[in-house]
Formats: C-alpha cells, structure tokens, sequence
C-alpha cells in the first residue's frame, strides 16, 4: 500500500495524484466492492458463523436479515411457515394434524393478516424488506438443507404478514391457556376448593432467568445484563445469534427466525435489554352454546340472544392419508377451537349442543335440543384477535434505542406476549418493567372456562390492566441487584400461576455474595444447580418411619448430598428415583382418584389431543410435588408413610441397580420436525448431551418428574450483557448459528451450551470473515408500494454515510472511522472541490473539470487493483484514500517490489471548523493501517510521500515505517517509506 501522506491539517504541502497521475492506465477492470451499490449489504461471520451483517439504510439491512436467516435456516422456516398456514400434514403426516387443526380454527394467519394490516406504514414496509429477503434467499438455502428433499417439498413464498404469523404461532400458547382446562377438570372431579390445588409452572409454559447488576456491583462500574430464555428446545434453535449494523444502528442480540429485528434480548453499544414470561393472564376460554341453522350456518348464544356466527370449512391435506375436514367457527367471544361443529337436528331442525339449557328463540327457524354427551364448545379469545395489534411496531423502536427511555417507551407498543423486563445503558440508568396487553376482566376469567352468554365475564372494551414496573436496584433483595425468573414477584397482580420462587432466591443469593462481577463470572450463575425445591420431600425422608436398613442408608445417603444436580452425582439420580417413586404413589393415592388412572382428563375426548400435555395428571403431580407434600392434601402421617414406602422401594432397586450419573440419565431431548439428517449420523449423539441441573434449579433443564429424566426445556440461549464495553459480552446456544445438517456451525456450540461456556461476542468488524457479497435486485413483495419509497430502483445514489463500508474502526480520542467506496457520479462534486485546491495540486487535477474528476474515478473504479475510498470520520467525509498493488503501478518500476507489498494515497480533506484537530492524520493512518492489515496477503505497506515533505517523513517514521530511497516519478521526487507487519508486532 502506498500512503501519501504529505498534507498537515491544516496548512500542509500539496498530496500526490492518484495512481501516478490521471494519464497512467495500470491494471484491468476490478469487480466492485461487496454493497457498493444501493441495494447491497456485506455479510460478515465470526469463527462461530454467526451472521453479522451491514447495510447503508434499516430497509436494506431488514432485507439481508430475512435473506440471511433464509441461507442458514430455510428448513425451520419453512416449517414455521407451514405451522402459521396449519399445513404442516402435507408434508409430516397424520401427527402434524391436530396442530394444523388448532392453528386454522384459531384463525393465526388471519389474525396476523389483520395485525399487519394495521402496523405504522413504515414499520409495513420494514417487515416487507424482511419478507423480501427471506424469499430471495430461500431457493438457495433449501439447496443446502437435506431435509426439503427428504420430504419432497419445495420452499414456498412467504408474504408480508407471515412474520406476524410466526410470531403469533410461536406465542399462542405461551399464557398457558389450556391450563384453564385442567382447573375445569379438578373442580368438576375433585371439589371448587382443589381447583388451583397443583397450581405452580407446569407443562406448556415457558419461563427465564434474568438478571440485572448496577455499576455498585461490577468491576467496571457499569451494569450487566444476564440471563437464559427457557423454552422447548428446537433443533434448529428458537434463538438465532447475530447482528445488525447501518448508519442508524449497530444492534447485537437474540433473533427469532422469521422475524425481523431483535425483540427479546438485545444490545445496541449503548444500551442492553432482556425479558422474561410475566407469567400473567391475558387469554380467555368461553363455553359457547352453538346450534346448527336450516341453511346449514352456525348460531351462537351471546348476552343478547341468538346470533350468526361466522363458519366456513378448511380442507387439510395429510400425508399418506385422506384429507382431513374442519370447520372453522368464531363467535362474538373468538374462534372455536375446541368442540366439531354442531350437528343437524331432525328435518330443519338445529341441535344446541353446547349449553345444558333449552332454549325457544321465537322466529329464529331453529331449534335447540339437550346436548350429547361430551359435547363441548369452547372459544379462546386473545388479544390480537381482538385489537388487531401484536406489538411489531415496537421492534424497529428497540433497535433504535440508545437510553432505557427509549427501550421504555418502546415498549409502551408492545402486545404479545406479556414479558418481564430489564434494561440498562451506559449511562447506568435501569429500567425494569412488564410489557404488554392484559385485558379488564373478572378474575374468574383467569381461572377457568367462562360461560359466553353471560355479559359479566365481557371484557371491558378498550381498557387494560396498568402494567406494573419498579426500580432495578434491589428493593426486593441485595441493593444493585435486580431478578427476573417467573416467580411471584412483579407481575403477581397480572396471572394466577407462577414458578416457585425457588430460581430468583438463589441467583439473588448468588449475586448478593460479591461486588466485582464480571461478564465471564455470570457462567457460575447461569449453571448452578441447587434444587432448592427437593427441601419437603428430604425432610419427610427424614422423619420417615419404620425404615428397613437399606432404606436407612439411603436416607443417610440423600440427607448428607448437598441438593445439587450436578451431571456427575450419583445422589442426584438417586434423588430423582425417589422423587419419581413418591409421584406414582400420590397418583395411585385414593385422594387423587379423581383425576388420576383411568380418570385422567388427558384420556377425555372432549379435548383435542394438543391440549393433553396440560391434561395429564401425572406431570401435574410431579411439577407440584413440593406443594403437595406440604399443604393439607394428606394428613402429615400419611405423607410420612408414603415418603417411607418409595425409600424402601428405591434402596432396594438401589441395591440390585447402582445410580449412574444423573447426566447420564438427563439427556436433552429436542423437538424436531424430522430426525437427524447428517450425513452418516456424524453428530446425531451431539444433539442429545447429557447435562446438570433440574426444573427448579437456576440450571433449568426441566425434566418431568414422574415421566422422564430426559428434558425437553431448558436454555434455550444464554447471554451477558456488557455496558462497560459491548465487546467483552457472551452468548451461546444449544446447538449453532447454522439450521443446515452436515454444517461446521450446525452443532459446534452443544459443547459450550453443555458446560456452561459462553462464546464473546465479537464487535470488531476486522476480526470478522466477509462471506460472499450479495446484492438485492429490490423485487419487491407486492404490498403498499406507495408506503415504501426507499425501497425502488437501486440506481439512486446513496449519501456515503449511507453506504456500507469496507472498514470500521473505533479510534479512541478521535472517533468512529468507516471506509466506503468512492462513488463517482455522487462524490464527483465533493472530490472536484478537494483535487483542484492549491494545496493538492501534486494530485494532478488542479484544471480539471468535475465531469473529468468523474470520468478518472470511474476508471479507477474499473479496475482490479486500485481502489478509492471516503474516509468519513463520525459519517463526515475526511479524507479520500486510494489503494493499489504495486506492480501495477508505475510506482513498481522504481523499486524492487515483494510479495506482500501494498501501496496507498491519502488525501486529507480541507479543514473545517473543529475537524482541524492535532493528529489528525496519525488518527487516520491507524484505521488505514488496520484495514490494510486485516487482509493476512499484505505483508508490507508501501508510503511514497513528497521527498520535500519532511513533517510526512517524520510522521512515518514516527508511526514505525523504515525508510528507502528516493525515487524520481514524471510529477515529483519521492522518498518511498516502508511498514511491515513485524514492525506492528503482527508477524
């Protein structure tokens, strides 16, 4: 690289010409840089393959998001997107329809249909940027993934709302709705005063970690953020690592594939956000009363008498079977989603087959009769539904914000789901608050099925329950600390049901021990394993009476362990036998007859089969165990005696079976649409790892107590933020950046995520490896063209602070410094008025008109070894630089040239106002290095300044150049200047 150096700022000598001047023609035509033109984007991954990506405009940038996530995750959005549109049986079979049923009937995809219909025009034309790259993507992604051909199915088009969909399919059952059933259930089978008798988190619902340090509690004095969403584990993952840089932003954090932006836990340089489940209420089942008209339509009981409802038939076609029909009805409360549709009375006559009243509606021309026998009719109500809102319009808010203010009052936007949530900024402010929409409603309507004709169980139309929020300095515990984890805590006043307090004790119990936390030391919080919940059953084992001496041992045993479900414990497995055992005693016990053996509501057929997880007695026992045998269920005796019987079981199945190592037995088990694809099985064992923890430990790897040992939920991702220096964060996943079977980057993560390593983030762009340039060709998804003006023609030139760059370094002192290509028919103006200075005139443009100036860029910009670049110093244009290979330079015939030699020009611009600053060129020169260097083929910078310029030769010598001899070239006599990667300590 040659570096002409020779201006002072301000007042210096005359810099050189570019090339040799403008009459030289060295080298042939270059192809242009990776995003130069409008359109374009530059895709960077780091040595984990994450995605980061940079693009001159948030539109262009939504649009290589969508496209990236497509190259990486076709397979998983296609499925989501077959689970929006309940199609998922066409290609998975019979054991996808009952979820293709549910979707339909709910109405997801008309809901989300509804919800973009309603979105700001701009945040519209954002997710169509999105959409837009997803499908640009998605042909060359499933040419990856071998899952497409293993089902034999082609990527479909995605539309604009289908990010809508996503997110709503992926959330419908987060509030835990069908847990309103079981309640239903235990009233009718064991009495009004049992029905929250196992309330507590259970199957179906999906809890976090999170926590927040203030700068009193961490070495650098500013905050951390940290924590672990807990969520079914998907392969591919549910969280997707990865980055989002323009001139507007720079955001780090968690995506969700198929959805634009970063919503849950992100970092933008300047502040950090996370969220866990509120764990609140905001979802509604009505038991409707529907009858059948003569005409064939349906008729719905309201508050106000008898009403038509809307109906209509889906056909769903099922792989290697028949099709499959539903109806899909909607009540004035919401879509039916549990009950078939009504059947016909005699003659022309209707049958009311869902109330348990009769009722003559005069001049209705229909007819209601007593229901069958497990006819049931149910409605779910849900706020998008209802609003048409989902909360999108907050996303492109968050990437935007800079303080806890803005992430606040982003969040004053959001809907769905209803989150918990901590934020801080480098400022040191925090802000922790619940984001969402809960409707005004009776209470009871949290706790079970509501009757739909009753107009006290109505929402109260456009009203909300006031969301609570507090300060995030620890006033529930240790001061500078503040915890998140699903327990009773902010948002008690907004559900029914919380996880034990248990996970949020121990992590304040753990952070309130020191005050010099750092980003790396949140891995011992994130992995711990205390089982703070096994406390009832240890002490009942402990007063156990009549014990055998095998049993007497092993209760020696387990009050000795330390409670910890560390994967190499034996005690632990041991603990989790008689855990097991204690369960199937209380499910055999005459006290739970009711809704245990062959009374199980899971085995009732009034419920689709999707709702059965939430049904099932057994798992609803083993997740309330600590309540059960602590409140009065059973007489203490009673406990004793069964706590008793299991010890005596488990030592002697001890005896004749060891325990292996509780990680032997606690192996993740993910859900996938189809098994393993890689090649040869080459890493089908790395999808299952065996690892600590248990659902009540901080380390939430969530077994089924009573079921299984294996674990389905668990972290789904974990992250550090850093609000001292965002470089020095760390994430992980369970499995890898990539979704494609076979990839480097598929499963390289598992052994972090096992352990409880973090992976850094890395920020520094040079430390990153560009991929593949891509550009956009801007065909758009139809939608609004008039809402979406930045996304037409790729011809209009771009602002260079709007263009995406080759190099971007932060210079400490000086500021943020980006090199982007030189555009010649847009810098044309700015480079004529630099060129033709007097100052520059050894640049050999002092008489030349703007359109030559154009017309020698342009040919610069034709060739592939010499290169031109603004240099924009905080987005301001400060220099221009020129690089080129020296033995295609004219340069190259004064001197011997190396392999590894690189040559470049500098002109500084003019100075202007409080840009004319001391070292300002030395400033620049380190960015130039730098990104010389970032490429391992330069192995030598080559400088050629005015031989005259003795303040440029001091300065290079100064910054460790080794000088050489001069040279004569036709415009001047230089003095060539040399800087090695040895001499930078780079070798």
């Amino acid at each position: 690289m040659t570096a002409d150096v020779d201006r002072e700022r301000p007042g210096a000598r005359p810099a050189e010409g570019p090339g040799g001047g403008p009459g030289e023609q060295p080298g042939e035509r270059r192809g242009r840089v990776a995003g130069a033109d409008s359109g374009g984007y530059e895709l960077f991954r780091d040595d984990w393959g994450i995605p980061h990506l940079r693009a001159a405009d948030a539109l262009t940038l939504a649009r290589a998001q969508g496209h990236a996530t497509a190259l990486d995750r076709a397979w998983q959005l296609e499925t989501e997107r077959h689970r929006v549109l309940g199609t998922s049986a066409s290609h998975l079979g019979a054991e996808a329809v009952d979820w293709d049923r549910f979707v339909r009937r709910a109405r997801i995809a008309d809901t989300a249909r509804r919800c973009f219909d309603r979105l700001a025009p701009e945040t519209a034309a954002w997710v169509t940027a999105y959409v837009d790259g997803v499908n640009e993507g998605l042909a060359e992604g499933a040419a990856q993934a071998p899952e497409f051909a293993a089902v034999g199915l082609a990527p479909g088009r995605w539309e604009p709302w289908t990010p809508l969909g996503v997110w709503l399919s992926t959330h419908i059952l987060f509030a835990g709705f069908p847990t309103k059933l079981w309640r239903e259930e235990v009233a009718r089978r064991l009495g009004e005063n049992r029905m929250t008798l196992f309330a507590t988190d259970g199957p179906g619902t999906a809890g976090s970690n999170g926590w927040l340090l203030t700068g009193a509690r961490t070495a650098t004095g500013a905050p951390l953020l940290a924590g672990d969403p807990h969520r079914f584990i998907e392969d591919p993952g549910v969280y997707q690592q990865i980055r989002l840089a323009c001139p507007e932003f720079d955001v780090v954090g968690l995506a969700v594939p198929g959805i634009p932006g970063i919503a849950h836990f992100g970092h933008t340089g300047h502040v950090a956000w996370a969220i866990t489940n509120a764990m609140a209420d905001y979802q509604d089942l009505y038991r409707e009363r529907l009858r059948r008209t003569p005409d064939g339509g349906v008729e719905a009981l309201g508050p106000d008498g008898w009403y038509r409802a809307h109906a209509h038939t889906e056909t769903i076609e099922v792989a290697g079977a028949d099709p499959d029909q539903v109806e899909v009805i909607e009540t004035d409360r919401g879509p039916v989603i549990i009950g078939d549709g009504p059947g016909a009375g005699a003659g022309d006559e209707a049958a009311d087959v869902a109330g348990g009243e009769t009722a003559d509606v005069a001049g209705s021309g229909a007819a209601d009769v007593a229901p069958a026998a497990g006819d049931t009719f149910i409605s779910l109500r849900y706020p998008p539904r209802v609003t048409g809102e989902l909360g999108f319009d907050a996303l492109p808010a968050l990437l935007r914000a800079r303080t806890v203010d803005d992430v606040d009052t982003a969040l004053d936007r959001w809907v769905e789901p209803v989150n918990v949530v901590l934020a801080a900024d480098t400022s040191g402010a925090t802000l922790h608050r619940v984001a969402g929409h809960v409707p005004v409603r009776p209470y009871a309507n949290r706790l079970r099925v509501v009757p739909a004709e009753d107009p006290a169980y109505a929402w109260r139309e456009g009203e909300t329950v006031p969301l609570p929020r507090t300060e995030a300095d620890g006033s529930d515990g240790p001061g500078g600390i503040a915890v998140m984890a699903n327990e009773r805590g902010l948002a008690a006043p907004l559900g029914v049901e919380f996880a034990p307090p248990h996970r949020a004790r121990r992590i304040r119990e753990l952070l309130g021990a020191d005050t010099g936390w750092t980003p790396d030391a949140q891995a011992a919080v994130h992995t711990d394993t205390l089982l703070a919940s096994s406390r009832p059953l240890l002490s009942l084992l402990a007063w156990a009476p009549d014990l055998g001496p095998a049993a007497e041992r092993l209760r020696d045993r387990l009050l000795r362990w330390d409670r910890h479900m560390d994967a190499d414990s034996t005690d632990a497995t041991l603990y989790a036998r008689l855990r097991t055992d204690v369960v199937h005693r209380l499910a055999a016990h005459p006290a739970l007859k009711g809704v245990t053996g062959a009374d199980d509501p899971w085995r009732s057929a009034a419920y689709p089969a999707l709702f059965r997880p939430w049904l099932a007695a057994v798992p609803r026992i083993g997740y309330a165990l600590e309540s059960l045998l602590t409140v009065g269920l059973l007489p203490y005796e009673d406990r004793l005696a069964l706590v008793a019987a299991s010890a005596e079981a488990v030592a002697a199945a001890a005896d004749e079976t060891p325990p292996a190592p509780w990680g032997e037995l606690h192996r993740l088990s993910p859900w996938q649409a189809l098994p393993d694809l890689a090649p040869d099985g080459v890493d089908a064992q790395a999808i299952r790892p065996g690892v600590a923890g248990d659902h009540d430990c901080v380390l939430s790897t969530s077994s089924v107590p009573g079921v299984t040992d294996l674990f389905a939920r668990g972290p789904a991702a974990r992250y550090v933020w850093d609000l001292a220096r965002r470089e020095d964060s760390r994430w992980a996943v369970p499995f890898g950046a990539s979704g494609v079977p076979g990839s480097a980057h598929h499963r390289d993560q598992t052994p972090l995520w096992a352990r409880g390593a973090l992976a850094p983030v890395v920020t520094d762009w040079n430390l990153l490896h560009r991929t593949t340039p891509h550009r956009t060709t801007h065909r758009r998804t139809s939608h609004r063209p008039e809402e979406n003006p930045a996304m037409t023609a790729a011809s209009e030139p771009l602002a260079p602070a709007l263009r995406p760059a080759v190099h971007e370094q932060k210079v400490e002192g000086f500021g943020t410094v980006r090199l982007v290509p030189v555009d010649p028919a847009a810098d044309a103006e700015l480079l004529h008025g630099w060129v033709t200075e007097e100052r520059a005139r050894f640049w050999g443009m002092a008489d030349h008109t703007r359109e030559q100036v154009r017309e020698i860029y342009e040919f610069v910009d034709s060739l592939p070894t010499h290169h031109a670049y603004l240099a924009l110093r905080d987005g301001v244009p400060a220099a221009l630089f020129q690089t080129y290979e020296p033995d295609a330079d004219p340069v190259g015939e004064c001197y011997d040239v190396r392999p590894g030699d690189f040559g470049v020009h500098l002109l500084i611009a003019p100075a202007e106002g409080e840009g004319a600053v001391r070292g300002y060129t030395e400033a620049l020169l380190t960015a130039f290095i730098a990104y010389v260097f970032s490429d391992p083929a330069h192995v030598r910078v080559v400088v050629e300044p005015d031989a005259r310029n003795e303040k440029a030769i001091a300065r290079m010598v100064r910054m460790g150049f080794e000088l050489g001899p001069e040279i004569k070239k036709p415009e001047k006599t230089a003095r060539l200047a040399f800087l090695t990667r040895a001499a930078l300590g780079l070798a």
